[in-house]
């Protein structure tokens, strides 16, 4: 690993209350498909010079904060998703150690409309919220329909992509 990684990554946490895992999972908060790896990234990603798209807006890339430092708590696993008691006790898990902001993206694949405090994100974003703590969350956006984000907690930073032509 990279002594850069290394001094980024200042904690990492997994839970699996049950213990079900698939064989392709590694039991660790290692990312095995990548899109934790790719959020991180977005936030607190160093500097890379010489980047462009296809030789296309040739420069220099970096992440949001490139100074930041992360933790990362794994609840999400191959075999059974993402389920809310994990997601609960990574909440209180990160509150406990005290972080500044959680982002978190991981959510609904369909628009369902749930009532406030009955999931695990308006729950623990929540008490997030109540000591101080940002939660920054994707919207869940299935667009480009009116109406497709699922996330929309007050207390809740959405945050949803966009494609243009």
């Amino acid at each position: 690993m990279s002594p850069l990684v290394c001094r980024k990554i200042i904690g990492a946490k997994y839970f699996n209350i049950e213990g079900d895992y698939a064989k392709e999972d590694s039991i660790s908060p290692r990312d095995v498909q990548g899109h934790g790896s790719h959020t991180a990234s977005t936030i607190a990603g160093n500097l890379v010079k010489s980047s462009s798209l296809l030789g296309f807006a040739s420069g220099t890339a970096r992440g949001g904060v490139p100074s930041a430092r992360i933790a990362i708590y794994k609840v999400c696993w191959i075999k059974i998703g993402c389920p809310q008691a994990e997601t609960l006790a990574a909440f209180d898990e990160a509150i406990a150690d005290g972080v500044d902001i959680i982002s978190i993206s991981t959510g609904l694949t369909s628009i369902v409309y749930i009532p406030y405090f009955q999931s695990a994100f308006d729950i623990g974003s929540f008490h997030a919220m109540k000591r101080g703590i940002l939660t920054s969350k994707s919207a869940d956006n299935s667009g480009p329909g009116l109406s497709s984000i699922t996330t929309y907690s007050p207390w809740i930073l959405s945050v949803a992509a966009s494609t243009i032509g």
